[in-house]
């Protein structure tokens, strides 16, 4: 048992050992971290072919912590300067002369804190002098020449990276500094230069929306049209997290099946770094101590422990569900094309130039699947479907009937499924059954999510499993206090679909190892025949609901 997270033992003391960080920057003396020296590999190449380029990934995606990484692996082939614009303020792209001031200070620093060497002493005591404000003449053509010399008698090749760059991208200033790093680009065979520009942020400045003056209207510019494609992948693979792992292992030896728990951390986060080292964290550090795992640490960590972890990163607000919510607001075009793909099953091709699939791609809420757009990962996913519901929990009826019969549906804390599909059923059949048939085509999965989410609430989650959403069909995997119970809600499109879709179910509850399902059908006839009944198939039992 791991008696205190982040903590090994030597001798009879307890020194301060590694711990998940899932903010700001990674240490590997300090933390836990995924191996990225293939990545930096990767980058380290297109810096040697003289590329300027942009990292455009979501928020919390490991951008900062590649950058100090890529600083020091660059050496001793490259000086590399790491700046970041989250230092500038407002009044520091007030006009040109603002911002000169405040770029030579941050590099100034930059060179200072990092100890570079290399630069040559006369330039850097001018880019000093403008940054103390003494020479009020410095405007950015200055600055550039400075730069340019700067560049010219470094004893090696000048390598300038910025991070949160997005920070001032609607701002003129900051077009005119794209404007001439892109003039030192196009004339770096006759002109000093930097050998390749980084830029890092969450926004594309390829195309950026500028608003100069309130009474203007938005408008495109290209000024960074000469970056090199940056696709090198971010994620991690259930392979790099299963190398973190290792190194946790080696510390703390819980016994884990290292590979096993690798998968299940990817299958929930498709390898976004926040998610993944969010969920080692809450592992590491409250359930290794929790009643449930405490006796054996091999327990916590297990898929048992990872849908624990799960649970409790969905509970609980964080910075980049609270950032989700937000562009959601920011940018009602995603939000209605996300809810059409979770309630309706709606296909949206994947095209880079539709506005909701561009901003979804960049913001990190969608990927590119099949050339179909997918929701990046099943956090995400379960993320959006309790916000989106959430919506209507005040006003719902649904969601108001379930809430008041919630506790005659746990028994023993084992969920009574077969009682939740009784009771759903005659719920639906009451209140709805009346309505045109296109509400409910549109709205009755969403009614029956509804209706679960209270029963579940606080002690269970679900997720929809993604290769089967579409138009007519979606199946609903629910996991509560460790068991699983998978849901098949379909549209009637007659007899032989419908029994094509309970050789489906079937075939999944043998992938989950599972003996019994739930078939919810729903059935927009006159005639229909609303009711329940059990059906074999397979060797699984299924449970049919038609209403």
């Amino acid at each position: 048992m791991q008696e205190f997270a982040g903590a090994v033992a030597d001798g009879d003391e307890f020194m301060p050992g590694k711990s998940f960080n899932i903010t700001g920057l990674c240490f590997p003396n300090e933390n836990y971290m995924v191996n990225i020296e293939g990545r930096l590999k990767e980058i380290k190449k297109l810096v040697a072919e003289e590329k300027y380029f942009i990292i455009n990934r979501a928020r919390q995606y490991g951008k900062t912590t590649t950058l100090w990484a890529l600083q020091q692996y660059l050496q001793p082939e490259f000086i590399s300067v790491f700046l970041s614009f989250q230092k500038l303020s407002t009044t520091d792209f007030s006009d040109e002369y603002a911002f000169t001031a405040a770029f030579a200070d941050i590099f100034v620093q930059a060179v200072r804190s990092k100890n570079v060497m290399g630069l040559d002493a006369a330039n850097m005591a001018e880019l000093k002098k403008a940054a103390e404000g003494r020479d009020s003449s410095t405007g950015l053509r200055k600055l550039f020449k400075i730069l340019g010399n700067l560049c010219e008698c470094s004893v090696r090749p000048l390598v300038l990276m910025i991070d949160e760059v997005d920070n001032a991208s609607n701002n003129q200033v900051f077009l005119d500094f794209l404007a001439m790093l892109r003039g030192s680009y196009l004339d770096r065979k006759s002109l000093p230069a930097f050998q390749s520009v980084i830029l890092a942020g969450v926004y594309d400045i390829k195309n950026l929306k500028l608003k100069i003056r309130p009474e203007e209207e938005h408008k495109y510019n290209s000024p960074w049209n000469i970056a090199a494609e940056f696709s090198i992948d971010m994620s991690f693979s259930a392979y790099d997290i299963a190398g973190m792992l290792k190194d946790y292992e080696s510390d703390y030896r819980t016994g884990m099946n290292i590979e096993k728990v690798a998968d299940c951390i990817y299958e929930y986060t498709s390898g976004y770094p926040y998610l993944v080292s969010a969920i080692c964290k809450l592992i590491d550090e409250r359930l290794m101590r929790h009643k449930d795992f405490e006796e054996n640490s091999s327990s916590a960590w297990s898929e048992a422990g990872v849908k624990e972890a799960v649970r409790i990163l969905l509970k609980e607000p964080n910075t980049l569900s609270d950032d989700m919510i937000k562009k959601l607001a920011d940018y009602p075009e995603l939000n209605l094309m996300l809810k059409e793909i979770l309630f309706s099953g709606k296909n949206f091709s994947f095209n880079p130039y539709n506005y909701a699939v561009n901003m979804g791609k960049m913001l990190g809420f969608i990927r590119e699947s099949n050339d179909s757009v997918a929701v990046a990962n099943r956090i995400f996913e379960m993320q959006l479907y309790n916000y989106f519901l959430s919506e209507e929990m005040t006003k719902s009826i649904t969601y108001e009937s379930a809430l008041q019969e919630r506790n005659q549906f746990v028994e023993n804390e084992n969920l009574n499924m077969d009682k939740v599909m009784q009771k759903f059923q005659e719920h639906y059949s009451e209140i709805y059954s009346g309505n045109d048939i296109r509400f409910l085509e549109e709205n009755g999965r969403r009614l029956f999510l509804l209706y679960l989410k209270p029963i579940i609430n606080g002690s269970g989650n679900y997720y929809v499993e993604a290769r089967t959403r579409d138009m007519n069909r979606t199946d609903v995997v629910i996991d509560y206090r460790g068991r699983q119970y998978i849901v098949e809600m379909k549209i009637h499109r007659g007899e032989a679909y419908e029994r094509k879709g309970i050789e489906q179910l079937a075939g999944y509850l043998t992938e989950y190892k599972l003996s019994k399902g739930y078939l919810l059908v729903f059935n927009f006839n006159k005639n229909k025949k609303a009711g329940m009944k059990t059906v074999q198939c397979g060797g699984k039992e299924i449970l049919e609901v038609i209403v």
